[in-house]
């Protein structure tokens, strides 16, 4: 099956999740929340929208293993592997904020060949496969052409658990707010990829992701013409648990104000 084939089938399946979460969102209350780790929140939603996307995928790839949030597959496979976040955003679906989102992307060995995030209270799905655009419902999207930090909006994402960086953090953050046009904050690293890719945000950046808050993301980014890099510039941004994703207009700019705190 070709990889435009399979990413419709993807498509298909988030938003399958996306009306349950959605759903879900209308009766859901307090004290259904679970805690993983400080801060780190999960509830029967996440556990069920993940159980309806393995069982998607399962359909389409049988030989492929899985990389989940919530671990409700742990069979890794050899070739093809998901690697799936069926809610990123669960704090800001726990109290009712209107950003979050089903992310889904495809590993073939070490490389990520398909991503798919659906953003669910908007109704957007976005999309791309290894060697085609990235797409938003069908449309063609491309990242944007601010040239420099100055002329640029910025999302990035909270330290929630490990506050071992907060210092150099909060000067990186103090530096830009000062020389860009705002940051913003979403709290969904899916999300904040996907505007990215769409021109809607400039640069994107956080550390302490995990590969399923991010592949998808990467994905659509890189398809719609950006640059996705860790602190060093380097490509290897899952195993560093470190992203910067720009139009790549001004990556090295943002490096070094990066590099110039988190040293």
């Amino acid at each position: 099956m070709h990889l435009e084939q399979i990413t419709a089938k993807v498509v298909e399946i988030s938003k399958q999740a996306g009306e349950f979460i959605r759903q879900e969102r209308k009766t859901f209350n307090a004290d259904q929340i679970e805690y993983k780790g400080l801060n780190d929140l999960v509830s029967y939603v996440d556990k069920t929208a993940e159980e309806i996307i393995v069982a998607g995928l399962e359909k389409i790839l049988p030989e492929a293993g899985f990389v989940t949030e919530e671990q409700t597959s742990n069979k890794i496979a050899e070739r093809y592997n998901w690697i799936i976040d069926p809610l990123d955003g669960t704090t800001n679906f726990i109290h009712g904020l209107p950003v979050f989102s089903v992310s889904i992307a495809l590993k073939e060995y070490d490389e990520l060949v398909l991503g798919v995030v659906y953003e669910i209270n908007q109704d957007e799905c976005f999309y791309a496969w290894k060697g085609a655009p990235a797409y938003l419902d069908g449309k063609e999207i491309k990242v944007s052409k601010a040239p420099a930090i100055s002329d640029s909006l910025i999302a990035t994402g909270f330290p929630y658990y490990d506050f071992g960086k907060q210092t150099q953090y909060i000067e990186l953050f103090t530096y830009l707010m000062k020389n860009c046009h705002g940051l913003r904050r979403l709290g969904s690293a899916a999300v904040d990829l996907a505007y990215t890719a769409a021109g809607r945000f400039d640069a994107y950046y956080e550390y302490n992701l995990n590969a399923w808050d991010a592949a998808a993301g990467i994905v659509i980014v890189k398809q719609a013409g950006g640059h996705v890099v860790n602190f060093k510039g380097g490509d290897e941004v899952l195993d560093t648990r470190e992203l910067l994703a720009t139009n790549g207009k001004f990556t090295g700019e943002m490096l070094a104000a990066i590099q110039q705190y988190f040293k």
